[in-house]
């Protein structure tokens, strides 16, 4: 059954109103405080991720293809030599493009295909961090990206900065309260976001291994979390 232009605003304007009319059942219409609490926990890294690309341009597209397999091929090779589980070590499909070159007042033209590799690789062993890395551009990868360290329980560290949040709360309103002569009440409601899963530090790699050792010590990594809560106020 059709409704008409009338009927279809008649409908609309009677959903508003029951919609307003909840809202306005749910308001908090009684003396009470509303406070946000913040809590943060400083963790040490004990893993971390880092990113490669293999980058091969050649005549032809099995070319470009063969050569980045090959030194993927070789560098997952060394890391299992290296201690570094098959399982921490993801490759990813070989994308195959034209090599295009633009010339100033001239059209596009192809210069070959090249073909892009990624390999991502993680690890609990900070101190081989170098050393890895070392390895990928030995092997022949052509590009590093950033480091991410961080944490493998993640939940242990945001359950300690999620209480320092409820005590920072209970603490901010306890103390407006007795600031205006109120006594802190019950909680009537509490709005709580979970934070991110896996809370993690991205860093830029240095240009030699020393650095990049020096660069992963003293690294700490915040955990923060908040909550908002509304108490009455007797």
């Amino acid at each position: 059954m059709k409704m008409n232009n009338g009927i279809k605003c008649v409908f609309l304007g009677t959903l508003l109103a029951i919609c307003s009319l909840a809202v306005q059942a749910q308001a908090v219409n009684f003396p009470h405080i509303n406070t946000t609490g913040y809590g943060e926990v400083l963790a040490e890294p004990d893993m971390a991720e880092f990113s490669v690309q293999v980058v091969m341009v050649q005549e032809s597209a099995e070319q470009a293809k063969q050569k980045a397999d090959q030194v993927v091929d070789d560098f997952l090779q060394q890391l299992q030599a290296l201690g570094v589980p098959r399982e921490d070590i993801k490759s990813g499909n070989i994308q195959l493009l034209p090599q295009m070159h633009y010339p100033k007042n001239a059209k596009p033209e192809q210069k070959g295909y090249r073909a892009v590799r990624k390999v991502k690789v993680t690890t609990d062993n900070l101190d081989m961090l170098p050393k890895l890395m070392d390895t990928a551009l030995k092997s022949g990868v052509n590009r590093i990206d950033r480091v991410q360290l961080g944490v493998k329980d993640p939940s242990k560290y945001q359950a300690i900065a999620r209480s320092e949040a409820i005590k920072d709360a209970q603490l901010k309103a306890k103390s407006v309260a007795e600031g205006f002569a109120k006594t802190l009440g019950d909680v009537w409601q509490v709005n709580y976001q979970a934070a991110q899963a896996r809370p993690m530090l991205s860093r830029t790699m240095a240009m030699d291994s020393s650095e990049r050792a020096n660069s992963y010590q003293d690294t700490t990594i915040v955990i923060k979390d908040r909550v908002e809560v509304i108490y009455k106020l007797k």
